[in-house]
């Protein structure tokens, strides 16, 4: 299972929300770049980076500071945030990102993610589900819809996809461990896609009980930053 430390950027620094919440953010990090360093110097292979900004408008805010962390430490990106076009998905490829995450366009318009396939290849997307309750959650989660998670990830393999990140809001930040059942959930149903959990993470406990539910990677960020995994434990729990 891969661990992929995460750096969530807010007006140029690295936060930590609360369940999502924008108004309960905490920076973590002054220097974006300095932590992607620190991950880098201890061995880590790639790292989640979210654009909190560009979740909420739709635009690539942070694209150049995000290209920086990548020129400047070469470590693989797994990007999130902020895609509604096809161009930004070929200008942050274009600027060596390895994999892009889309997720509220998942949700408004399915036929984006057939596209981005097409043209860049399923090794190059991911669909990030976020939901709150088993509802799936857009627009920097600020928005619920009727969609439920399991329905959206099956309609998205049978679309191409092979790779999902899965987290449930509730407990995001929260350090309450992740939602197992959903992910066992989405892992019976899902015939070959693989899934990384995000959101809750606390323990090396946690991840353990992931890698053996038969998760491909976890992403670690709140318990990371509050101390209670060390950079250290996710390398030692990596296949």
């Amino acid at each position: 299972m891969k661990i992929l430390p995460a750096i969530d950027i807010r007006a140029g620094q690295a936060v930590r929300l609360f369940q999502g919440d924008f108004a309960q953010s905490q920076v973590v990090h002054p220097q974006v770049v300095e932590q992607a360093k620190t991950f880098k110097e201890a061995g880590i292979g790639m790292i989640h980076v979210v654009d909190l900004d560009g979740a909420l408008e739709g635009q690539a805010i942070n694209r150049d500071l995000i290209a920086q962390i990548k020129s400047e430490t070469q470590l693989a990106i797994q990007l999130g945030g902020g895609i509604r076009q096809l161009q930004q998905i070929e200008d942050y490829l274009a600027a060596g990102i390895d994999r892009v995450i889309i997720g509220s366009m998942a949700v408004k318009d399915p036929t984006f993610v057939s596209q981005a396939i097409e043209r860049f290849g399923a090794d190059k997307i991911v669909v990030g589900i976020d939901a709150k309750e088993g509802q799936v959650a857009t627009e920097g989660w600020i928005k619920t819809n009727s969609v439920n998670f399991l329905d959206l990830a099956l309609d998205m393999e049978r679309r191409g996809v092979g790779l999902f990140v899965y987290t449930d809001v509730g407990r995001d930040g929260t350090l309450t461990g992740p939602n197992l059942d959903h992910y066992k959930l989405l892992l019976s149903a899902l015939s070959k896609a693989q899934l990384i959990a995000s959101g809750g993470i606390s323990s090396l406990e946690d991840l353990k009980e992931l890698k053996e539910a038969g998760l491909a990677g976890a992403i670690v960020g709140q318990a990371y930053y509050s101390g209670k995994i060390s950079l250290e434990q996710m390398k030692e729990i990596e296949d």
